[in-house]
């Protein structure tokens, strides 16, 4: 939106933040901070992705227990359940289009996915080898152009 970072960097910076620890929005908030003003500016990205949050957690938690119990706050939570997850498959959709470009990212997504989802990999590992066979597979297409 503000032109901060590429679309190919904001994917690549979501990778890194998937492989280091921490929540990825915070972690890929930093990388951009950073590379738009440094340091200072990966730090104050940082507290701009996460003060908010404290704040608002703070405040409900002062209040929830007086109210979990309500029927009409168990189907509000209910409602925002439903909510994120479908934000979460809207922003899959938006990456999907904007990263698998072929039918060999597709096999790189059904793989990584598969691995992570039934055979509980580490996604360090996953988005480390994905990395590698992309390296790879393009160095080849590069060495058939030639």
């Amino acid at each position: 939106k503000h032109n901060w970072a590429t679309d190919e960097e904001v994917i690549d910076y979501y990778a890194i933040g998937q492989s280091t620890p921490g929540i990825i929005a915070i972690n890929t908030a930093t990388f951009i901070g950073y590379k738009l003003r440094g340091t200072l500016g990966g730090i104050f990205a940082t507290l701009g992705m996460v003060f908010p949050s404290i704040v608002i957690i703070t405040i409900i938690a002062i209040f929830f227990e007086q109210f979990q119990n309500l029927q009409i706050v168990q189907h509000a939570f209910g409602g925002i359940r439903v909510v994120v997850v479908a934000l979460m498959l809207n922003a899959i959709i938006n990456m999907w289009k904007k990263s698998i470009k072929d039918y060999i990212g597709i096999i790189i997504f059904l793989v990584s996915f598969l691995v992570v989802a039934f055979l509980k990999l580490s996604p360090v590992v996953v988005v480390i080898a994905s990395f590698a066979v992309g390296l790879i597979i393009q160095q080849n297409k590069d060495d058939d152009r030639k």
